[in-house]
């Protein structure tokens, strides 16, 4: 049976949830695998595992656990590998990287951004910002509604001026709000978002980055921003070179983030 890896931590951590229940139906039970200076969080893993909303959740609560307790380097869901034996393999061939990625990452969490536009308001948004937009639109109205042609031209122009508006708010909030994180890792593009940021966050600092979100709510009426946090650092755990890992051990930058899924125990909207 495969070992399933939540995260990695040292083994001088004083709260690895030892004997909690993971994913799984029935749900397995952790366990720490040691060696040297690092533990893994582990438990067997089941078979045909898929990214299920329990499962996802139970992922998550085994690392928040273990993240209550000191810094861990949590793993994305569905890290595998053969077994405990190749765990602790891994863990002494990558442990400088694993120490030096537990050090970088101490007090601190992420917070993952995603903003989209009211479309109403940013309607009028664009409209209160080009003149040339209100007296085409007034021009078509006094016309009668306008050409097809005339109809075509202002459409294209609003599109371009909400598109142009898309891309100054994604840029004024990443630029907002790495000024008070430490590091920022920007998602991929897919439809419907506007923006799509995880920033890394100290603990201690986790005020100020929430003020500063509610800031940029109340100064862009236009923007919907929706903020999943704290979680664990998914997004700033490199994992090291590739040639070096168990090549039946997941590399833990290809399995899915809990991050979107599970934020919803952590979402600040």
């Amino acid at each position: 049976m495969s070992t399933y890896i939540y995260g990695i931590a040292r083994s001088t951590h004083s709260k690895l949830p030892q004997g909690m229940n993971g994913v799984g139906t029935p749900a397995r039970t952790v366990r720490i695998v040691t060696a040297g200076d690092l533990s893994a969080i582990c438990s067997d893993a089941p078979e045909g595992l898929r990214p299920k909303r329990n499962d996802l959740l139970a992922h998550q609560n085994v690392l928040a656990e273990a993240g209550a307790g000191g810094a861990v380097l949590p793993m994305r869901f569905g890290s595998l590998a053969p077994d405990d034996l190749a765990v602790a393999g891994v863990l002494e061939e990558r442990g400088d990287h694993y120490k030096e990625r537990l050090e970088a990452l101490d007090g601190k969490v992420e917070y993952n951004v995603k903003a989209t536009h009211n479309q109403e308001a940013v309607l009028h948004q664009v409209m209160a910002e080009r003149p040339e937009l209100r007296e085409l639109t007034e021009a078509n109205r006094l016309a009668g509604g306008g050409s097809y042609e005339q109809r075509l031209h202002l459409g294209e122009m609003v599109v371009a001026a909400v598109q142009a508006r898309e891309q100054a708010d994604a840029a004024e909030l990443q630029a907002t709000l790495e000024r008070v994180s430490d590091a920022v890792n920007a998602g991929p593009e897919s439809t419907g978002w506007l923006a799509n940021v995880s920033f890394l966050v100290a603990r201690k600092s986790a005020e100020e980055f929430l003020a500063a979100l509610d800031s940029l709510r109340k100064e862009h009426a236009h923007l919907e921003l929706r903020v999943n946090g704290p979680l664990p650092p998914y997004s700033f755990v490199d994992p090291g070179p590739a040639e070096h890992a168990q090549p039946s051990t997941a590399d833990v930058s290809s399995a899915p983030s809990t991050a979107d899924v599970t934020g919803e125990r952590g979402r600040t909207e």
